[in-house]
C-alpha cells in the first residue's frame, strides 16, 4: 500500500493538473455554457469514464503501444480530431434549428454522458501523460503495480470530478444569462464552434 503522503501529494498534483487550462476542461466550460451545468456535469462523468479506459491502458500496457506506434495514434488522434469537427458543426448550425425561444442545444443525458466518453479516449495523449505520470508514484516495494496505477488513476479521476463539476457549475451560471437572447446564444454557439475547431486542429497536429 502506498504512503498517505504520497497519496495526498499525488491527489494536490492531480487537482493542480485538472484546473490547468487544457482541452479537456475548456470542452467542460463550453459544454456547462452553451447547454447548462446538468449537461457539464454529465459530459464530466464521460470524460472520467474515459480516463478509466487510459488507467487501464496504463495498467495493461496499451498506452506504450500508443507510444510505440505512429499508426495507432495517428489513427487515434485523427478519430479525435474528426469527432470534435463534428461537434463543431453542430453547435455552428445550432441557431438555425432551434426555434427563437428554444434552448441553444436539446440533448439527451445519455448524449452528453457519450460525448465525453468519446472526447476523452480519442485523445491518445492521455494515456501517454498517464504512462508517464503515474509510475512517479508508484513503488515496486509496496506491491502489485498494476494495482499501484488503478488506485492512482481512481484518485485522478476523483480530483477530476471535483475540479470539472465545479467548472460545470460555473459556466452554467454564467452562460445561463446568454442563453435567454437568440442573439447571444447564436454568438455562445459560434464561439463553441471555433473551440471545438480549435481542439480539434490542436489534437490532429499533436505529436506523441
Amino acid at each position: 500500500m502506498l504512503d498517505p503522503k504520497i497519496l495526498m501529494m499525488f491527489f494536490t498534483t492531480s487537482v493542480l493538473l485538472a484546473l490547468a487550462p487544457g482541452p479537456d476542461n475548456l470542452f467542460v466550460m463550453t459544454q456547462a455554457a452553451q447547454q447548462g451545468r446538468k449537461a457539464g456535469l454529465l459530459v464530466t462523468l464521460g470524460l472520467c469514464t474515459g480516463l478509466l479506459f487510459h488507467t487501464a491502458a496504463v495498467t495493461f500496457g496499451l498506452a506504450a503501444l500508443f507510444k510505440a506506434s505512429a499508426v495507432a495514434f495517428t489513427t487515434l488522434k485523427l478519430a479525435g480530431a474528426a469527432y470534435l469537427l463534428y461537434l463543431a458543426w453542430l453547435s455552428f448550425r445550432a441557431d438555425t434549428t432551434n426555434g427563437p425561444d428554444a434552448p441553444t442545444v436539446s440533448l439527451a443525458p445519455a448524449a452528453l454522458y457519450r460525448r465525453g466518453i468519446i472526447m476523452n479516449i480519442t485523445n491518445p495523449k492521455v494515456s501517454i501523460f498517464f504512462l508517464a505520470f503515474l509510475p512517479q508514484f508508484a513503488d515496486p516495494a509496496k506491491g502489485s503495480l498494476a494495482a499501484q496505477f488503478l488506485l492512482l488513476g481512481g484518485i485522478f479521476i476523483i480530483a477530476t470530478i471535483l475540479v470539472f463539476g465545479a467548472i460545470s457549475i460555473l459556466a452554467g451560471v454564467f452562460g445561463e444569462h446568454f442563453r435567454k437572447s437568440a442573439f447571444a446564444r447564436k454568438m455562445l454557439n459560434r464561439a463553441a464552434a471555433g473551440i471545438f475547431a480549435g481542439l480539434a486542429l490542436k489534437l490532429a497536429l499533436a505529436n506523441r
